[in-house]
């Protein structure tokens, strides 16, 4: 409640299910923690920070029988279907998707990527990991790039080869534009009001 006070923290996550990682901890124990993670969310009034990998049944079970906790968050690093998007936003009113470079990876996923409705999508870098890459789909649509240096030849004015950095939002923001066929401002200004709208809603217009 502090942090939430100072302005220091925004939300409660990085939370949800992982089916893709089951090595790190079993699906009854993420399910068991997911869901207590609305309380959380309750208690504080803070949207929540999702995660979701190859798990959209349990996920819909659990969001749907806790949204009277808590229905607000972004699933941030979206990588799913169509289909698993349009179920979590047709499902949850006051839920975005997040996408990043591991959000673009496949033709797909840019496909995925453009039919997205403007006034749900966030978007982000998940820095330092989660770069669009040259072998990714998306990378076509990509303008800007910035000059890198091996991190044991730090130099100020370039970002460090191999690690995505925040200034590189720039490039998922012009990958989703392009994917969608609209001019990089216009989502920018509404991906940009939707953050406000659920992280910061005391500044939001």
């Amino acid at each position: 409640m502090e942090g939430k006070a100072c302005g220091k923290v925004v939300a409660i996550g990085e939370c949800g299910l992982d089916n893709d990682r089951l090595h790190f901890c079993d699906a009854e124990t993420q399910k068991k923690w997911f869901a207590a993670h609305f309380s959380l969310a309750q208690e504080t009034g803070l949207p929540m920070f999702l995660h979701l990998r190859n798990a959209i049944e349990p996920f819909i079970e659990i969001f749907e029988a806790h949204k009277h906790l808590c229905g607000r968050g972004v699933v941030h690093s979206f990588d799913g279907s169509q289909e698993d998007a349009h179920r979590l936003l047709r499902g949850f009113s006051d839920l975005c998707i997040g996408l990043n470079g591991c959000s673009l990876k496949t033709a797909a996923n840019v496909q995925v990527a453009s039919t997205l409705p403007l006034d749900r999508l966030l978007l982000e870098t998940d820095a330092p990991w989660c770069e669009i890459r040259p072998s990714h789909a998306s990378h076509a649509l990509v303008a800007s790039e910035w000059p890198a240096k091996d991190k044991k030849r730090h130099d100020p004015r370039c970002t460090v080869k191999g690690r995505n950095e925040p200034c590189k939002l720039l490039q998922v923001l012009e990958a989703v534009a392009g994917a969608r066929g609209e001019d990089a401002a216009t989502v920018a200004r509404a991906t940009h009001a939707n953050t406000l709208r659920l992280f910061f809603p005391d500044d939001a217009s």
